[in-house]
């Protein structure tokens, strides 16, 4: 069964849309016209500006820095990996404060 066959015993008529090559090209012509007149300013949310560039640096592969991941874990293996905990804690007090913030938007 397929989903034509289940909307035609529901009474539904399910139509083929037609393409009409002078119909298109004159719907084109008038969004092209259309979108030439007007001119809509959008500003972007300093989160969408970051969310653009971290979906920039993962497609051009650069997730994150391998030779820095080596370095820690070669220090890890050696026993002299340190961690700033104070360093630790004001990055995760910042992350709250931005989270709990309202939104300025």
């Amino acid at each position: 069964m397929n989903i034509s066959d289940s909307i035609k015993k529901m009474g539904v008529g399910v139509d083929k849309p037609t393409l009409d090559k002078g119909t298109a090209n004159k719907g084109s012509e008038k969004a092209t016209s259309t979108s030439t007149a007007s001119s809509d300013n959008v500003t972007l949310s300093s989160a969408s500006v970051q969310l653009q560039s971290l979906e920039a640096g993962m497609a051009s592969g650069e997730v994150f820095d391998t030779n820095k991941v080596e370095e820690i874990k070669a220090a890890i293996a050696r026993g002299d990996f340190s961690v700033d905990t104070a360093k630790v804690a004001d990055g995760l007090l910042q992350s709250v404060k931005d989270l709990i913030q309202p939104n300025k938007g």
